[in-house]
């Protein structure tokens, strides 16, 4: 018999559903700045190309205007994702994981322009797909 699991109800610990529950909100909040990171970071690419330093000259280049309104939108549909997960909506779930992966692309592109805050963006993305894709559901509503 599994030690996790309450042969009465049949429902995972409370300890497993806490941890559950954690790890949903974790992934909201860290959805949540990331929108705002990437909302903010795209403010600053379109209201001054001057605010960003350009390095070395890549084979992919790109209008930092055109990259600050991607970045926009791409931080509100984070936010957007991140309010439907801490309501604890299924479609958030997928949402999540896709635009994270979409901001991990993104960031990834970005690396000429601000490498080490791309390169932390990246690792968050990462994290919230982790926490996102690993949340038992069933734990969290049969509290």
């Amino acid at each position: 018999m599994d030690m996790t699991t309450n042969p009465e109800s049949g429902t995972n610990s409370p300890v497993k559903q806490g941890i559950a529950a954690g790890t949903s909100i974790a992934a909201a909040i860290l959805l949540l700045t990331l929108g705002v990171i990437s909302f903010f970071q795209g403010i600053a690419a379109v209201a001054n190309d001057d605010l960003l330093i350009v390095g070395v000259e890549y084979i992919y280049q790109f209008d930092t205007t055109a990259w600050g309104w991607g970045h926009i939108v791409l931080g509100v549909l984070l936010a957007i994702a991140a309010i439907g997960l801490m309501t604890g909506a299924t479609w958030a779930r997928i949402a999540a994981i896709g635009i994270a992966c979409l901001s991990i692309l993104a960031n990834f592109l970005w690396l000429p322009y601000y490498p080490l805050w791309s390169v932390l963006v990246i690792a968050l993305d990462v994290v919230v797909i982790w926490a996102v894709s690993t949340w038992d559901t069933k734990s969290v509503s049969a509290a």
